[in-house]
């Protein structure tokens, strides 16, 4: 779907972006999720405050990523045992999409007070499964930058992923991190493996616009209500990943990434050390001013890294048109220009290597 302007969206937008959600939901297999978002379609022609400010959307949909918002109120409302008319359709049992349909209308107006606050941030879809790729990322570039990585990631959330190094990885058979981790990570591997080598993760903070923090069990729990809930494993992790931090909190700062990108580049460099940016899903949420303002500070600063300070940008993203998600690196000095190093899962079910 091509972007559109800012501003008011015409309604034909709104519906063709709950379809693309939709679609995009199914094509990760949570069809019941998808339905659920389809639902949306219907909800919107309510007679609530929160059906009128999704018909009148005023920026880019599916960056703001408005219907998870939506979806996420709606599983918060099983979730917290407040309202449990969707749990058949999360267990796959109603998947009339008329019956759905009805069924999300009348929430929408028993609980309209509820789901509008949801409208007013963006989704906070932290995935441990994603760090599988990021730790393979590394691990490619172990054999060319060296094994010592300082870490910062933007979009961190709750910083699920900013505690990927107390993670154990089992990744097509390469082995990473402590073995006696809560947190075992091993997706189904496609392909060859990564190539095996030293990772050591010397330090790892993240940004985020409205961070989550772990600890805080209201905060936790709307973390859990952004999960797909027919993802059972990912529901598992969140849960390991909340014990952890109960353990150490993850090093988070409140910062738009665009600010906070710049902040990180200048800070003093240990030699021997790759600074390494990464990311994943959320390069869509960050509006195109940001995204060139972070690409110009990479590139900016990877002009004047060295082989004893080098540079890397790892990213798993989403391809709009192909709904894949890539993950790419790039590294300076000597590797300027993105890498396709494989596709995964968009919650870390399965990894595909090329690299």
């Amino acid at each position: 779907m091509a972007q559109q302007p800012h501003g008011v969206m015409h309604t034909r937008s709104v519906v063709d972006g709950i379809r693309w959600q939709a679609e995009h939901a199914e094509q990760a297999g949570a069809h019941c999720t998808g339905r659920v978002i389809r639902a949306l379609l219907a909800a919107m022609e309510t007679d609530t405050a929160t059906a009128l400010r999704m018909r009148n959307w005023k920026g880019l949909l599916l960056e703001d990523a408005m219907p998870l918002r939506i979806t996420g109120g709606l599983h918060n409302l099983l979730i917290t045992g407040d309202d449990t008319r969707l749990e058949p359709v999360y267990a796959g049992l109603l998947t009339d999409q008329v019956t759905i349909d009805a069924l999300v209308c009348d929430m929408f107006e028993q609980w309209d007070h509820r789901l509008l606050p949801w409208l007013d941030g963006p989704p906070q879809t932290n995935e441990a499964g994603r760090s599988a790729s990021i730790m393979a990322g590394l691990l490619w570039l172990s054999g060319r930058l060296g094994p010592k990585f300082a870490l910062n990631e933007i979009g961190a959330s709750a910083g699920v992923n900013t505690m990927m190094d107390r993670y154990h990885y089992d990744l097509g058979g390469v082995q990473a991190g402590p073995a006696d981790s809560p947190m075992q990570i091993a997706p189904e591997w496609r392909g060859d493996a990564p190539p095996a080598g030293e990772v050591e993760i010397v330090s790892i903070r993240g940004c985020d616009q409205s961070p989550i923090d772990l600890s805080d069990p209201a905060q936790a729990q709307r973390l859990k209500s952004y999960v797909w809930p027919e993802a059972l494993e990912r529901m598992g992790r969140i849960e390991a990943a909340i014990a952890l931090a109960q353990e150490r909190k993850p090093e988070l700062e409140q910062m738009d990434a665009a600010e906070w990108v710049p902040l990180a580049l200048a800070e003093p460099q240990p030699p021997g050390v790759t600074r390494v940016l990464f990311h994943s899903i959320v390069w869509q949420y960050i509006p195109e001013a940001g995204r060139a303002a972070i690409t110009t500070a990479m590139e900016q600063a990877g002009a004047q890294a060295t082989a004893d300070k080098p540079l890397a940008w790892i990213m798993l993203e989403t391809n709009r048109k192909t709904f894949k998600h890539e993950l790419r690196v790039r590294h300076w000095p000597g590797g300027e220009d993105w890498q396709l190093l494989g596709e995964a899962h968009p919650h870390g079910a399965w990894v595909e290597w090329g690299g």
